[in-house]
């Protein structure tokens, strides 16, 4: 909480100094405002309770977690939490900066078509298998596409004995391969060796953004929020038809 406002915020804490890295508050948030009036509904009420983040998406050195050296420095981490991870500019965003760990906490219902604007017909088995589909794709292609090891972890299991969210808690490499993920939705420790020198070749090559993003076309991006749909054509082009 800042003074009246409450936000979605993770922090990063570093057990050797006892402080706190960074802190980072939700800016993508879901769902609505008012719950739906189907009271058997999952409704998602985060902006009833928070406000977008105002901290943006900035990038942090972690010291001791690897020998110091001078030309590459102390690793460089950044932080997104549940939805931020299905929209492209929070990567970007920490990309430019050079991220090479991606930390994503998330919690996503597995079956929950009046949110998702799905079929209430839909197998909920079917549901879930999507939703944890919808969430290893993002994951990899972003890790992929900014060159970057990402970490997830979920809050999974049920709610309240009956909301079902989903599992799979994993750590994905720079090529945009699961390395290590959770095989259950119970308790586990899910680790793996992350080599950021693997990063490099996708930095220096591939998506070397100092050499191939041409931002003088990205206007729109930062330009407007919703759609914007080019004119219909005139009636006159269908009659030349």
């Amino acid at each position: 909480m800042d003074g009246a406002n409450c936000f979605n915020t993770t922090i990063y804490y570093h057990a050797k100094s006892g402080s706190v890295l960074s802190k980072y508050r939700k800016i993508h948030l879901t769902g609505d405002f008012e719950p739906f009036e189907d009271p058997e509904a999952t409704s998602q009420l985060e902006k009833r309770y928070f406000k977008p983040g105002d901290l943006g998406w900035e990038a942090f050195r972690v010291p001791d977690l690897l020998p110091y050296s001078p030309e590459r420095g102390e690793p460089i981490f950044g932080m997104m939490i549940c939805n931020d991870r299905r929209w492209a500019e929070s990567w970007r965003v920490l990309g430019v900066q050079g991220v090479e760990v991606v930390l994503c906490g998330y919690n996503t219902a597995g079956f929950a078509p009046e949110m998702w604007g799905s079929s209430k017909d839909q197998d909920p088995a079917e549901a879930e298998k999507l939703a944890l589909f919808h969430h290893r794709l993002v994951m990899q292609s972003n890790s992929y596409t900014n060159g970057c090891w990402s970490v997830s972890a979920a809050r999974c299991g049920k709610d309240d004995g009956k909301y079902g969210l989903i599992g799979g808690s994993g750590i994905v490499d720079p090529d945009g391969k699961i390395v290590a993920e959770a095989k259950t939705e119970d308790d586990e420790v899910v680790v793996a060796d992350c080599d950021l020198d693997r990063c490099r070749p996708h930095k220096e090559r591939t998506f070397d953004f100092g050499r191939h993003r041409r931002i003088e076309h990205y206007g729109r991006i930062t330009g407007q929020t919703g759609v914007i749909e080019p004119p219909h054509l005139e009636k006159a082009v269908y009659e030349r038809k």
